[in-house]
């Protein structure tokens, strides 16, 4: 084909579909009509998903209890911090290896960023905040006082936690069982040697 008879076959008359505006029309009209169901689809999906992804949960925090609805993927963790406002949990990696937001589940240690709160419906959970008594700090978190067992404090929260689970689950013969069972808990200050120090101290109370 001449690059004249090329010309030609764009340039028709004004009323005349050419064919290249054809194809580009045929193109941007296809997208328009494929896209607005597309997002008409999105927003209806996310209605109908928007009861069935949340669910109502009861937890008994600190002896108080709670009726929260929450998304199924809300972890424990954020529903304790930005549901509750009980902040003292902390988060430190986010995927269950440093322990800073262990907290106590029907009495055993969790680290409830791994936790979702739907899986712990019904269950008592016990934090930081819950832990002194009528202004009286509990025994292990005066030892970690004593023993200077913190420096900046970040994984305290999650250390004593732990702690008291640690003397609860009767894993304190020894400090060498000690650091064993409370190993899950990092400590970037290094403060191992007093943590040790204070769980083993408080061991006789049994927390």
């Amino acid at each position: 084909m001449s690059e004249q008879q090329a010309v030609s076959q764009d340039t028709g008359s004004p009323g005349h579909i050419r064919r290249r505006t054809f194809v580009g029309a045929t193109v941007t009209a296809g997208g328009v009509v494929i896209a607005l169901p597309l997002l008409q689809g999105c927003s209806d999906d996310q209605e109908t998903r928007l009861g069935k992804d949340e669910s109502t949960v009861r937890l008994n925090i600190n002896g108080a209890e709670h009726e929260l609805t929450v998304d199924n993927r809300t972890s424990l963790l954020d529903t304790l911090r930005e549901r509750v406002g009980l902040t003292g949990t902390k988060k430190g990696c986010d995927q269950g290896a440093c322990g800073a937001c262990t907290v106590l589940v029907d009495g055993q240690r969790v680290v409830s960023c791994l936790t979702l709160a739907v899986m712990v419906d019904g269950a008592d959970v016990s934090t930081i905040e819950g832990v002194a008594r009528d202004g009286t700090l509990h025994p292990l978190q005066q030892a970690f006082i004593d023993e200077d067992a913190f420096q900046c404090g970040f994984c305290t929260p999650g250390q004593i936690m732990s702690g008291i689970g640690c003397i609860r689950e009767g894993h304190t013969s020894s400090p060498e069982e000690i650091r064993e069972w409370m190993s899950g808990n990092i400590c970037r200050c290094g403060a191992y040697a007093n943590i040790v120090a204070a769980v083993a101290r408080t061991a006789p109370s049994g927390a």
